[in-house]
């Protein structure tokens, strides 16, 4: 496995770790990758993602399971940014449209839909 590189940022980052299921359903799945590859997701949800605050975001996938790594400055209120990502253009329309794809409620938000992982280890 060759990782993935990441980049320094001149001040504290913090990092968010999520996970969601998608439905099992190989071609719906298939499609939720392909429309979050470069150049398919709307430039509306990027705009989103960096307006809001976050420096990075990146989603990881294991047969139905998503993991999404977020990282913003340290003293970032990350559901003050959710809130603000949740009221930028088409991102209502964004989460209706994700809604096939994921295993949850179609009428929950994103930050509803996505649960925050506990950190239960760390080398220190």
């Amino acid at each position: 496995m060759k990782g993935y590189v990441q980049k320094n940022y001149p001040t504290p980052v913090k990092r968010w770790v999520q996970t969601m299921d998608l439905r099992d359903n190989p071609e719906l799945i298939a499609e939720y990758r392909e429309t979050h590859s470069q150049g398919k997701i709307w430039p509306e949800i990027l705009q989103g993602i960096r307006d809001c605050g976050l420096y990075e975001m990146e989603l990881y996938i294991l047969g139905t399971r998503l993991v999404m790594i977020c990282e913003g400055p340290a003293d970032l209120d990350w559901d003050e940014a959710m809130a603000r990502m949740a009221a930028g253009p088409r991102q209502a329309e964004w989460e209706a449209f994700m809604a096939k794809f994921q295993k949850c409620d179609p009428d929950q938000r994103s930050d509803e839909k996505w649960q925050m992982m506990e950190r239960m280890f760390h080398v220190y």
